[in-house]
């Protein structure tokens, strides 16, 4: 397939212009570009093509500025989301042997998945997923690739609005010591959502660089560590739940009371309902593997992420990747873990409202409840970054920066996105569909067949070991997402999913 004239042009980049659709870089030479300075493109791209002592400061000098640091707390901000909160009710069908043999082997092939593209990349000097699909296969490989960003990101960050609009009404309850739900503006989590969209949300989402939202990242981890603490603190709560414990708050004594009460009563039930299981396949097994795929996916903001690193190597952002990936597994599992030996076969898909029939107005759950939901809101600007340059690399790819269109696709996307929110079932719905869709084209399929095309024939022939792996990786991905989709049909026309309980 003869190379594109754009590729050719970005190969001559060591460290290539990938954010906000500035590819193809339309000077071939360096000489160029200086002679075009006072162009904002050039300028932008200046950045990142030569480091001159004695250039003027700019605004866009952050690119490839990133210290190793916030890069590992943008990559980690960037796994982490709201997929914590249904790792215990993934735990709960599938045992604790099974769904630990399956987060290792998520995590293991996400690692391996973004090896592949760091070697894709550091072949054609490219650092934007959609121009690697372009490399590989033309203009339908970077339409897919693009559209894949687009959908797996906008799952995403409904799933990240929606803990907002389901959770944000009762902290306030919570704050307001209000027994019921009342009609107030306020406790309408359609109006709120929309409120922390504008107010937080948009203003993060319309910086230039990803690297700015470094300490945002790290706040939003801090609080993550806070929720997985609590989890842990909250171990020991009465199983199985009884009826009339939403009215305690915070009578230990009288926990402990209701406790002995219910295993003077049904001790059988009681052990049935609160042992754990170590290897469990039901109806909603289906939706484990979609949910697990997406807690790990963060292959979009790996190359943005790599572009904007300081000193960037292909090693380095390598180490950047295994550790975010390597702390979040140990988050993950504990998580999981501690949520589901609070709770056994009680939890829920979202864990958090699992906690609330404990005890509504308990401080702790009530901070951890605070907390979370600064954490996804703040990953929420992120996760848009790969969105927006996936509808720029489709539809302005040739146009210089504009930041009245950079505010105009933020503006547009948060809005789409709130009204899938408002309109949309419920966040297991979410998950399922889009992890079994998105998520496997993202980690397995797409970073094998482009590492399988872009890289040179004369350094690996196609019969080689690793390519013959990347392979064998993309058939693992197809047959997971067909599996995966297959259940979930079936599990709807059957009519047995329960889709995780009331929300």
């Amino acid at each position: 397939m003869e190379v594109p004239l754009q590729t050719e042009m970005v190969e001559l980049v060591p460290n290539g212009k990938h954010m906000e659709g500035l590819l193809p870089v339309s000077t071939p030479t360096a000489g160029n570009q200086r002679a075009e300075d006072s162009r904002q493109s050039c300028v932008e791209s200046k950045g990142f093509l030569q480091k001159s002592p004695s250039k003027e400061p700019h605004f866009t000098d952050f690119e490839g500025k990133t210290s190793f640091g916030m890069s590992v707390f943008n990559l980690s901000n960037a796994i982490m989301g709201s997929g914590i909160l249904g790792l215990a009710y993934a735990m709960a069908n599938t045992g604790i042997i099974l769904f630990l043999f399956l987060l290792t082997a998520v995590a293991l092939l996400s690692s391996y998945s973004i090896h592949l593209l760091l070697k894709s990349s550091g072949i054609v000097g490219i650092r934007a997923y959609e121009q690697l699909g372009y490399r590989a296969f033309g203009t339908p490989g970077k339409l897919a690739a693009a559209l894949a960003i687009t959908l797996q990101n906008i799952g995403a960050m409904s799933s990240y609005l929606y803990i907002i609009k389901s959770e944000l009404p009762l902290v306030i309850q919570t704050f307001l010591n209000l027994e019921e739900k009342t009609s107030i503006w306020y406790m309408n989590g359609n109006y709120l959502v929309i409120l922390v969209s504008v107010t937080v949300i948009l203003p993060l989402a319309l910086m230039r660089q990803l690297g700015y939202l470094g300490y945002s990242s790290g706040f939003s981890l801090s609080c993550m560590v806070f929720f997985l603490i609590a989890v842990i603190k909250k171990f020991q709560v009465p199983c199985p739940l009884p009826l009339n414990l939403a009215n305690v708050t915070g009578n230990f004594s009288h926990t402990e009371i209701l406790e002995e009460k219910v295993q003077l009563q049904g001790e059988p039930e009681a052990a049935a309902l609160c042992t754990p299981s170590y290897f469990t396949l039901n109806s909603q097994t289906a939706y484990t593997i979609p949910i697990m795929a997406f807690a790990f996916v963060c292959h979009p903001e790996v190359l943005p992420i790599y572009t904007e690193l300081k000193d960037p190597s292909k090693r380095k952002m390598q180490h950047i990747s295994n550790l975010s990936i390597a702390v979040m597994y140990v988050m993950y599992f504990l998580a999981a873990l501690f949520g589901y030996l609070t709770f056994y076969d009680g939890v829920e898909s979202e864990l958090l409202h699992t906690y609330s029939k404990v005890d509504p107005f308990d401080v702790l759950i009530l901070c951890v409840r605070v907390a979370v939901l600064t954490a996804v809101t703040l990953t929420v600007p992120i996760v848009l970054f790969p969105v927006r340059r996936a509808i720029q690399q489709m539809l302005f790819q040739n146009q210089e920066f504009s930041w009245l269109r950079h505010v105009l696709i933020a503006t547009g996307l948060l809005t789409c996105i709130n009204l899938l929110v408002i309109f949309a079932p419920n966040i297991l719905g979410i998950f399922g569909i889009i992890g079994a869709t998105s998520a496997p084209c993202l980690i397995f399929i797409f970073p094998a067949i482009f590492y399988f095309r872009i890289m040179p024939t004369e350094k690996e022939p196609a019969r080689s070991t690793p390519k013959i792996l990347a392979l064998c990786f993309a058939v693992l991905g197809l047959l997971l997402m067909t599996m995966s989709l297959s259940f979930i049909i079936i599990d709807w026309v059957s009519g047995t999913s329960q889709h995780g309980g009331n929300h």
